[in-house]
């Protein structure tokens, strides 16, 4: 499901916070209720949550930092991954990543100044024998050049 693009109201924040109180382990469940409402964890739920599961803020910091998915600003319209693991690597995948980040004009983790994309390494698509591998908004792709991946881009508004 998409982000809804609603705006954090503290209220809303509240909302998602309590719906989930009862879980146990709340966190993780509040923080991709979160994702999924908003495409992102906004700041102002840092302290919420860590008053409301009474631990501190940096605690609620570490998990969203740790967790790969977890977003601290909105991505692009778009997501684009490229896989970083050994198999990819050895047919490609390093020159691959290095011509779309200067296609791009982006690092890791950066969106594109028109919003369109973001992009972001990761570490197995398990798409090993057609590597190398990308994933475009949740889709799998194998065999990805820099042909290939420059038609992506644009068709994905780069």
């Amino acid at each position: 499901m998409a982000p809804s693009n609603a705006e954090p109201t503290t209220d809303r924040l509240q909302g998602l916070i309590d719906d989930h109180l009862t879980l146990e382990g709340p966190l993780l469940p509040i923080l991709h209720a979160m994702q999924a409402e908003f495409g992102h964890v906004p700041q102002a739920a840092v302290p919420m949550l860590a008053d409301a599961l009474n631990i501190s803020k940096a605690e609620v910091h570490g998990v969203v930092s740790f967790y790969h998915d977890f977003r601290e600003v909105p991505a692009g319209r778009h997501v684009v991954k490229i896989c970083r693991a050994e198999a990819c690597k050895s047919v490609g995948a390093d020159g691959l990543a290095e011509a779309t980040l200067a296609r791009l004009g982006v690092e890791w983790h950066g969106t594109t100044k028109n919003g369109a994309i973001t992009i972001e390494p990761v570490y197995c698509l398990g798409l090993c024998a057609c590597g190398p591998a990308a994933m475009v908004d949740g889709k799998v792709i194998g065999r990805v050049d820099e042909a290939r991946m420059a038609r992506i881009l644009e068709e994905a508004g780069a």
